[in-house]
């Protein structure tokens, strides 16, 4: 099974979410404004294939791992097409779940 889960790995999908993805990009700078450095590494951890870290899709891409509490992921599925979103992004947070 092909993982991304070396140093070099990691660092290329956060290039590709930079270059790719500007609202999850900007999603992520929002959310270190907010909580600081523990925001980075969320996103590192999903990057590292880590279930209810940090889960981000927008316009075809796709980054981080799913989350697997409760039904947040059919949830989600759910309000895209309900309401036509072009991305979303989920956070692990203390108690639970934290989506834009």
């Amino acid at each position: 099974m092909d993982t991304i889960d070396t140093k070099e790995n990691i660092e290329l999908q956060i290039a590709e979410i930079k270059a790719r993805m500007p609202e999850t990009y900007k999603a992520i700078l929002a959310k270190a404004a907010e909580i600081g450095k523990p925001a980075f590494a969320l996103v590192r951890r999903g990057l590292r294939g880590e279930p209810n870290a940090f889960y981000a899709m927008e316009n075809g891409h796709v980054k981080g791992a799913p989350f697997n509490q409760g039904d947040i992921m059919a949830e989600i599925a759910l309000h895209m097409v309900r309401y036509g979103c072009t991305f979303f992004v989920v956070w692990s947070s203390e108690g639970g779940v934290y989506a834009y």
